[in-house]
């Protein structure tokens, strides 16, 4: 699912196999920025500032869909993120 909303010119897409920290990437014409999902940061790249605020202001109205999306396209990231509790009993010799 690439392709996750469109809107004046601005595409946003969420990418399986990518990696951390959860970002979408928006596109316009032929520029990219990545976005990080919850605090609306630049991770990498350039959009023009009007487009920029376009696509932090719809990140912020869709934070918790482009999360689900992000964590359900990138199982792989979260899969070791499972706390064990288990202690290890130690003998003493």
């Amino acid at each position: 699912m690439p392709n996750f909303d469109s809107f004046e010119g601005i595409k946003i897409n969420i990418y399986n196999g990518d990696h951390l920290p959860p970002h979408i990437h928006a596109l316009y014409g032929d520029d990219e920025v990545l976005l990080v999902i919850e605090t609306t940061d630049i991770y990498a790249g350039y959009l023009p500032a009007k487009q920029l605020k376009k696509a932090k202001d719809w990140l912020k109205q869709n934070r918790s869909d482009a999360a689900t999306a992000f964590k359900t396209l990138n199982p792989q990231l979260y899969a070791g993120n499972k706390k064990t509790t288990q202690n290890p009993k130690r003998k003493n010799s």
